[in-house]
């Protein structure tokens, strides 16, 4: 177990400097081409309720997919971490607009606050489609988050609670991606990845 936390460590500072050199440019033309394949993508077409992250500046832009969804006429779940833990409720949002007023977290990810009353997709019917972000991932959908398990925390309760596990797919520059991620009992595999290059959509 040791020698897995270890590799993890290692490989999450070597995902970092990778993500640390790729422009704003490029982060947005990914952005782009994987939007475009998931706006697209059946499971997300068919999806009524969709869980989806605010991206870091290291990570897949969001914001169209976000537009989108409420274009669409879906329900918009983002999530709500709670701080010293590995707790994470998936809460609604009610508009696009909305955003620019949630307060900003320690991480600088802007989310409702704990007091703020919101549906919660578990205690509300669910979920069809969750959005997930990661700093690595592999060809078997497996995942390398930022170490808290708050996903990781949240899939087993949907997994407990709902009868129907909610399909999961992760956003992916191709910097994102490795030949093979460590990973422990607890690391819960992603359906799908979706990455700007070739080495997307696996596991279908």
């Amino acid at each position: 177990m040791a020698s897995v936390h270890a590799a993890k460590k290692a490989l999450r500072a070597q995902l970092k400097q990778r993500l640390l050199a790729l422009n704003d440019l490029e982060k947005l033309h990914q952005s782009r081409a994987v939007t475009r394949k998931l706006l697209s993508h059946d499971k997300y077409l068919r999806a009524q309720r969709i869980a989806v992250f605010l991206n870091m500046p290291d990570e897949v832009k969001t914001g169209d997919i976000i537009n989108d969804i409420f274009q669409q006429g879906k329900a918009c779940f983002i999530p709500r971490y709670r701080p010293r833990s590995n707790h994470m409720d998936m809460v609604k949002l009610s508009s696009l607009e909305e955003i620019q007023q949630l307060p900003a977290t320690s991480w600088n990810i802007r989310q409702p606050l704990e007091e703020d009353c919101r549906e919660e997709a578990l205690s509300s019917g669910g979920l069809d489609l969750i959005l997930v972000p990661g700093l690595g991932f592999d060809k078997e959908g497996h995942r390398l988050g930022r170490g808290k398990g708050y996903y990781d925390t949240y899939l087993q309760r949907c997994s407990h609670q709902l009868s129907a596990k909610p399909y999961t797919i992760a956003l992916a520059f191709q910097e994102q991606m490795c030949d093979s991620i460590p990973v422990t009992d607890n690391d819960i595999e992603i359906d799908e990845i979706i990455g700007a290059g070739d080495l997307e959509d696996v596991k279908n």
